[in-house]
């Protein structure tokens, strides 16, 4: 079996090795800083030693899966703890493909490029629904989509590339999609902090058979290094997702699973409120230099990214790249997303200098 690196790679390298001052707005690294209960509760981990520096339980801390459960809603034997929210998206697909109720995982398009690949190294084959214009996506279309063959419908809420937030009608109609065929109904919440307008509906508000939610604290607290992410699974899915986690991570990092409890007992909701302030005026200060570029463009409703058409560019590598020699400005290609949005470019208002960026692709685009 042949995988692809994914593309962020290599135009991250690109742009580190470019010649001239870049605004990298490649990946979702936040850059406003962690709350300060991560950085106390490694300082006051760092000082217990014997048992506390070794193997976590496999499952993650009992500390931590218990304040997870409590501030979800479920019991925390639900909760099993991954390295990041990768895994724990890794640990939810696998699932849905192994329980003998067939091969399809349906996806968004565009899509997070690290579903498909997911999809591909765990035997599955991808069928994916266009979304609308706006990103919305149609449930009607997902049903439409659906057989007997489908394992799992993967889905992003807040949504990376699109900006887009499924309201309570939608994620209802997708927990419904996922009953009437035996599918698992895996729902990506990682941006689920960063809602900036409005409500976020999680799909574990529907008590159902059918739904792995997944999430991780690298974009919450800012500490994408750390890799603490988190599945919360119907009962009878823990014991063989517990195997494969075992199998596959062993545990996740100790050091990081305290820093987290800690952060989520200290944290004031203020931090989340100041985040999403800050990316509300990113988004003013940016999409407002996109209109001066005569740009097309989404509008986030959540999550930080926005995606952009410019007038006669084309969102290929090759154009990327060239954005970087004579713009300055490093974005991903909108091919890396699915076909839908090839021709657009994806752009991370996660860098303090988005009014450097804005200005840079106005003056190019001019």
């Amino acid at each position: 079996m042949e995988y692809e690196e994914p593309l962020f790679f290599e135009v991250m390298s690109y742009a580190e090795n470019a010649e001239r001052d870049v605004v990298d707005m490649v990946s979702g690294n936040p850059d406003w800083g962690s709350p300060d209960g991560i950085s106390e509760g490694l300082h006051e981990y760092a000082d217990l030693g014997g048992d506390d520096f070794q193997y976590a339980p496999s499952a993650g801390l009992r500390g931590l899966r218990e304040e997870i459960a409590a501030r979800r809603g479920v019991e925390a034997e639900r909760v099993i703890v991954a390295n990041g929210g990768g895994a724990a998206n890794y640990l939810a697909m696998g699932r849905a493909l192994e329980r003998d109720a067939g091969s399809e995982v349906i996806l968004t398009d565009p899509v997070y490029p690290y579903y498909p690949g997911k999809t591909t190294m765990l035997g599955g084959e991808q069928s994916f629904v266009p979304v609308d214009d706006d990103g919305a996506l149609d449930p009607a279309d997902v049903r439409a989509t659906a057989s007997d063959d489908t394992a799992a419908i993967v889905v992003n809420t807040p949504n990376n590339p699109t900006g887009a937030v499924y309201g309570e009608e939608t994620m209802r109609e997708l927990v419904a999609v996922a009953e009437e065929y035996d599918a698992i109904l895996v729902s990506d919440e990682v941006y689920d902090h960063f809602v900036l307008d409005g409500a976020f509906t999680s799909a574990l508000e529907f008590d159902s058979e059918h739904v792995i939610v997944t999430n991780s604290y690298s974009k919450t607290h800012a500490i994408t290094g750390f890799r603490v992410g988190y599945t919360v699974l119907p009962r009878e899915h823990v014991p063989a997702v517990r195997a494969r986690n075992m199998l596959t991570n062993v545990s996740t990092t100790r050091p990081g699973q305290y820093a987290v409890l800690n952060a989520l007992r200290e944290t004031s909701p203020d931090y989340h409120a100041e985040n999403r302030d800050r990316l509300r005026e990113r988004v003013r200060t940016f999409t407002t230099a996109l209109d001066a570029a005569g740009a097309e463009y989404t509008e986030p409703d959540g999550a930080f990214y926005v995606l952009a058409k410019f007038p006669d560019y084309p969102g290929t590598l090759e154009n990327t790249k060239q954005l970087v020699d004579e713009a300055g400005v490093a974005g991903m290609p909108g091919s890396a997303f699915g076909e839908s949005r090839s021709e657009w470019f994806r752009f991370a208002l996660v860098t303090p200098r988005v009014e450097a960026a804005a200005e840079r692709l106005a003056e190019y685009f001019a």
